[in-house]
């Protein structure tokens, strides 16, 4: 499983099981070549984790993702079009299908809840404040942020940790994206509040339908949540398969990876 799984049928043609998918991807910055041929498919409507050390290019390749870089060569094809040589305002009307949970939710200070919440409908769409007001109330319901008082008129000051990663996820959720991006969701937080925000990539995984990319280096999370785990070693993807399966493989990086990270590995050759 050293490889991405073989093709099927023709990229500019949307597939039924991958949403996205990449082939043959480089980047370089100056000397630095970060991206080598990278090639990887992400299942419609699972957890696809992207994981591997620092320095390895994982945010390299989530700008890809959202088109904020150009690669030297390759292709990204989304739903079977290729966004690689799509114009800015192609892009941009592109982006909409994607919504992006920052690692420390990104809010702005100065906006209350649904300010920050609403902030994506009032930059896209001319619609009324009924209407934002119906979408954003239906987020804060459905994300259980109803129950704390007062939510819609606090600033991100005043929120827990939890309610503004929530907030955050309210925020990418409110212009209905069908693929939701998640920059390292767990990185800096206590075991309680890194499962907390496991439950919520799963319950939104669930309850949503959405295609979920997340990049971590939490492997505990990773194998906690994760439908396909892939990794990204010298830029290109080492592995990707089912998550038990990633945890069984062979290559020496991989277990290494895991071995550190304090996971028990089966023996090689171990079944599953």
């Amino acid at each position: 499983m050293s490889q991405p799984e073989p093709a099927a049928g023709d990229f500019a043609v949307a597939d039924p099981r991958w949403q996205i998918r990449i082939r043959g991807l480089h980047k370089t910055f100056g000397p630095q070549h970060v991206l080598r041929g990278l090639d990887l498919d992400l299942e419609r409507g699972k957890i696809n984790i992207v994981i591997g050390g620092s320095g390895q290019g994982k945010s390299v390749l989530m700008k890809h993702l959202m088109g904020l870089l150009k690669p030297d060569a390759g292709n990204i094809y989304v739903d079977g079009l290729d966004i690689v040589p799509l114009s800015d305002v192609e892009m941009a009307k592109l982006r909409r299908k994607f919504g992006m949970v920052f690692q420390y939710a990104a809010l702005f200070d100065s906006q209350n809840v649904v300010e920050n919440i609403a902030f994506p409908l009032i930059e896209r769409y001319n619609l009324s404040r009924d209407e934002i007001m119906t979408r954003v109330r239906e987020l804060l319901k459905r994300l259980d942020l109803d129950r704390v008082d007062g939510i819609e008129q606090k600033f991100p000051a005043e929120l827990s940790g939890g309610q503004r990663k929530r907030v955050g996820l309210a925020r990418a959720l409110i212009d209905r994206p069908e693929i939701l991006l998640y920059d390292e969701p767990t990185t800096g937080l206590d075991p309680v509040a890194t499962k907390n925000v496991d439950e919520m990539i799963l319950r939104t995984s669930h309850d949503f339908g959405v295609t979920s990319v997340v990049i971590s280096h939490d492997m505990a999370s990773t194998f906690r949540i994760g439908d396909r785990v892939s990794m990204l070693y010298e830029g290109r993807i080492l592995v990707t398969g089912p998550a038990d399966d990633v945890l069984r493989a062979p290559d020496a990086p991989v277990r290494e990876f895991v071995e550190m990270a304090g996971l028990a590995v089966p023996p090689k050759g171990a079944s599953a």
